[in-house]
């Protein structure tokens, strides 16, 4: 699928959650799947606003969450994305997508493409939700 907004990437990366990593027995905690929009969102966004445009958007299932690849035009890796996570101490009305990024996300690899650009490659964990069976009730 061709993602070229962050809407879309949303759309797709729930339909993912959906088709490929939910099943009959197990559904993702809401959210952690609120996470992983959020680190979507961010991601694309700033491929788009810093990173000379989105040049691919990829999102696989693994062992214990969804791996997230975006790839953009511009080989500057931003200096918070090695940062702590730490959010800006003065509000300055942006700075906040890779502390968000670096709190919700595991492993994340930032490598420069071979013909310009870079790529982001992350996971973010999803946990399967509590599901209720029906007349399993615990007694008062």
């Amino acid at each position: 699928m061709q993602v070229t907004t962050a809407a879309a990437a949303r759309a797709y990366t729930r339909a993912v959650v959906r088709e490929q990593w939910e099943s009959a027995v197990r559904t993702a905690r809401e959210a952690d799947v609120i996470d992983l929009l959020l680190v979507v969102s961010e991601l694309v966004t700033n491929a788009i606003r810093h990173g000379d445009g989105l040049a691919g958007f990829d999102v696989t299932p693994a062992l214990g969450g969804v791996r997230i690849t975006v790839q953009d035009n511009s080989d500057v890796v931003p200096d918070p994305a090695y940062g702590s996570g730490a959010l800006p101490a003065v509000h300055q009305g942006s700075g906040y997508g890779w502390p968000l990024i670096i709190r919700l996300a595991r492993d994340i690899t930032i490598e420069r493409r071979p013909r310009g650009g870079k790529t982001i490659s992350l996971l973010v964990p999803l946990r399967a939700a509590d599901r209720h069976v029906p007349g399993a009730e615990q007694p008062a």
